[in-house]
């Protein structure tokens, strides 16, 4: 079936389950929606006015809804009206079902009163494991670790641990990784299940598990938890105490998550923006208001190049032709200025870049914008010999090229490189506001180098 295909049945679905809904067939409406992957199931409830999902609480129970929350994806704000939409006994049974570290992402976009009203009525059980999980600063290990799963004793036989993952798998997050602990609940070991599978009945435990497992700690950030589920290809992660107790762990479908947010996250402010992420809005003036603080710095920086071009207005009088390569010699450093801070960034994100690296990638970046600048410059000065018919002008625009590719390169890395250091995020250090700070840098090169050769010009 092509692709086209697929979107027109698809589309036909979503008419038929509508029609359904409206009519209130409830067990046509079942049939047909509970045959569905949750993820389309998601995708149809965004779709749905409110008159609509009133009637799909309706038809479902809190079970089958936790399904369907678990793959929504909203507006962080959206969550409190869509749950202050459903009974708050529906709500609370529906979040009591989720998994608890979805539950928790939800919860945490809440009041705090709301919060406390629903783990009131929510099953005790269900309540304890998402209070637990509360408790932790938001995108730490902690925070995306779900307490649903699995642990064996390094103790015990093969025979009593399959017997145990038997009875606990339909609650569990993954079984594929089966993590082992001592009488202490001490992290000690990891068994796959594909080893626990083909491992005599009678072996412990302790005889077939791997005693080399990785763990993080449950203040870990959630960048470098997806960083070293990345490099190790884990389906699941531990996550342990100071004293190595295990907590709970972490899947690859939270990973993807983390990834997802911290990518949007780092493309937001390379961009100089903070609502990247929210395309579902249509509300103009939230988004004025979210950009307005970067627009404001940018607007007194650009003030500031401007203002260093008036402390030129003597060069320019007498020798006007250098206004109008301005434009490129401010586009050029802030062209490579960004493409410096993309590697810089990039690098220090991805672990790529650690401590004993810096320094190269500075040395790399210095000797990039040597070359860089030494061919742009030299074409620039043919360039402008060829048009202007001036020599001497056009090795200043070259030379000037040269130094503030050389020096914007430099600024790029740097910067990124210095926050880090400062335990600031490197991403603050944006396009827009490198570009800017190179814009300073080139007009006082270009200046600065024809007021001392002006004499030289025509």
């Amino acid at each position: 079936m092509t692709e086209s295909m697929e979107r027109e049945e698809q589309k036909r679905l979503q008419e038929d389950l509508i029609n359904l809904l409206k009519e209130n067939k409830i067990d046509a409406f079942r049939e047909e929606f509970l045959e569905m992957h949750p993820y389309d199931q998601g995708q149809f409830f965004e779709e749905l006015d409110e008159d609509l999902r009133f009637a799909l609480y309706e038809m479902l129970s809190p079970e089958e809804m936790a399904d369907i929350f678990e793959q929504v994806e909203v507006p962080e704000e959206d969550y409190q009206d869509l749950l202050s939409e459903m009974h708050p006994t529906f709500a609370a049974d529906m979040l009591a079902e989720m998994s608890t570290d979805d539950a928790v992402d939800v919860l945490n976009e809440l009041d705090k009163e709301q919060v406390a009203s629903y783990l009131t009525i929510m099953d005790e059980e269900a309540a304890d494991e998402i209070k637990e999980l509360l408790h932790y600063e938001e995108y730490t290990a902690g925070s995306i670790m779900t307490t649903e799963f699995i642990a064996i004793k390094a103790n015990q036989t093969v025979r009593s641990a399959m017997q145990i993952l038997r009875r606990e798998a339909p609650g569990a997050e993954t079984i594929y990784y089966t993590f082992v602990v001592d009488e202490q609940k001490h992290l000690v070991g990891v068994i796959s299940l594909r080893d626990l599978i083909v491992a005599d009945e009678e072996t412990m435990i302790s005889d077939v598990m791997s005693e080399r497992v990785v763990s993080v700690s449950v203040a870990e950030d959630q960048e470098e938890v997806a960083r070293i589920m990345r490099d190790y290809n884990f389906l699941a992660l531990p996550v342990v105490d100071f004293q190595q107790h295990l907590l709970g762990i972490i899947t690859v479908d939270d990973v993807i998550d983390v990834m997802d947010e911290e990518a949007s996250d780092d493309y937001s402010k390379l961009a100089g923006l903070s609502d990247v992420d929210d395309t579902a809005s249509n509300n103009p003036f939230n988004a004025a208001k979210k950009r307005l603080p970067w627009l404001i710095i940018l607007l007194f920086l650009g003030l500031m190049t401007a203002s260093l071009i008036g402390r030129f207005e003597h060069t320019l009088n007498q020798v006007a032709i250098l206004a109008i390569f301005i434009p490129l010699i401010g586009g050029m450093a802030g062209n490579t200025g960004t493409q410096a801070l993309a590697v810089a960034v990039r690098g220090i994100a991805t672990g790529e870049i650690q401590e004993e690296g810096k320094l190269k990638l500075l040395i790399r970046e210095a000797l990039t914008g040597l070359i860089t600048g030494g061919f742009s410059g030299i074409a620039v000065t043919l360039i402008v010999y060829v048009w202007q018919g001036d020599l001497i002008l056009g090795a200043l625009v070259g030379i000037s090229i040269f130094a503030t590719l050389t020096v914007a390169t430099i600024t790029g890395a740097f910067i990124p490189l210095f926050m880090h250091r400062l335990k600031i995020d490197p991403a603050v250090a944006s396009g827009p506001f490198i570009t800017t700070i190179n814009d300073l840098i080139s007009i006082l090169i270009y200046f600065g180098l024809a007021t001392t050769f002006m004499s030289y010009l025509k």
